[in-house]
């Protein structure tokens, strides 16, 4: 295996450990409805797990599959951006173009390595929001395991229901990694912490890697609500102790799909209900992509395979998308 593989594996495990409490307190942000009279009220209250065990709800699933597709992610969109370069480039130049060079094809790239992670991202997506959405105080109703969870996908709906949403979920993907290596790049290019000493970029690192996580999840954040709506609708009791599932009705007609639950959604409760939970998630966004992209570029440099970049001061023609 490659050493971007291996990296970008060991990095997405670590991202989820640390940013899966944050990210059950954003689903079920999101997952809630607007209608509830006071913070005080059930569905508030529900939405804040109760015991430390809660915070780890769904986690399993993407700790086994998150590192797979956060392999697949960096491996593709490398790849892709060594391609698209060689291409922009020509191959006049014995040295291979250095990455983050034409940042067009940064954004391009990681679109390509977003829609690359369709396959896996998709059903650990489903399988953790109805993880995280169950109420581990009602056990009979709904499993809280995500082995159980998918099981009960696999039986009642076969294969294709572990991608129930997929439409929605790839075009989040696609869009929101474009931003992820963009942004990324983009502020390693024009942020310094006083010299290439390592514990300055360590820094930068760690400062450039939260940016691009926060500037992620606020370019698709009403995509992912529309997202978790689709593949958590018709469970049964919803948040609060709600018996109508997440979407009014849903249980007595058939599942909707990604631009019928938006557009509802925004006739029932209006544009605020798509940036619900955004606060939460950027504050994860930010630590978890931190942590990650740090990992990520140490051991790609303890491998040997250090990145370089073709910045302002990296020489050469800098394009900016």
């Amino acid at each position: 295996m490659s050493a971007d593989f291996w990296a970008g594996y060991i990095s997405g495990a670590v991202g989820i450990i640390i940013g899966n409490p944050l990210d059950i307190l954003k689903v079920r942000l999101q997952a809630s409805s607007s209608s509830s009279p006071s913070p005080t009220s059930s569905t508030a209250a529900t939405t804040i797990p109760k015991s430390s065990r809660s915070f780890f709800l769904g986690t399993a699933a993407p700790i086994l599959t998150y590192g797979a597709l956060n392999a697949l992610l960096f491996v593709s969109y490398n790849r892709s951006e060594a391609f698209l370069n060689s291409l922009s480039s020509g191959s006049g130049s014995g040295e291979p173009p250095k990455t983050g060079r034409n940042l067009y094809n940064t954004f391009l790239a990681g679109c390509v390595g977003g829609l690359a992670t369709f396959f896996v991202s998709t059903p650990t997506e489903l399988v953790k929001c109805r993880a995280q959405l169950s109420s581990p105080s009602s056990p009979s109703h709904r499993p809280s395991s995500s082995w159980q969870i998918t099981k009960q996908i696999l039986r009642e709906n076969g294969i294709r229901g572990l991608y129930k949403g997929g439409t929605v979920t790839a075009l989040r993907d696609s869009i929101g990694y474009g931003f992820y290596f963009w942004g990324y790049e983009l502020s390693c290019r024009y942020l310094s912490f006083g010299g290439e000493e390592q514990g300055n970029d360590t820094a930068r690192t760690l400062v450039c890697g939260g940016l691009a996580g926060v500037l992620t999840w606020a370019s698709i954040f009403p995509l992912d609500v529309i997202k978790t709506r689709v593949q958590t609708q018709g469970q049964g009791q919803g948040i609060g102790g709600e018996r109508e599932g997440l979407l009014t009705g849903v249980n007595k007609r058939r599942e909707r799909g990604a631009w019928e639950v938006g557009r509802e959604l925004y006739q029932r409760e209006g544009v605020r209900s798509f940036f619900r939970g955004l606060g939460v998630c950027s504050v994860r966004a930010f630590v978890v992509n931190a942590v990650q992209w740090a990992v990520y570029e140490w051991i790609m440099m303890e491998l040997g395979q250090g990145r370089k970049r073709g910045g302002a001061t990296g020489g050469g023609e800098v394009v900016v998308g």
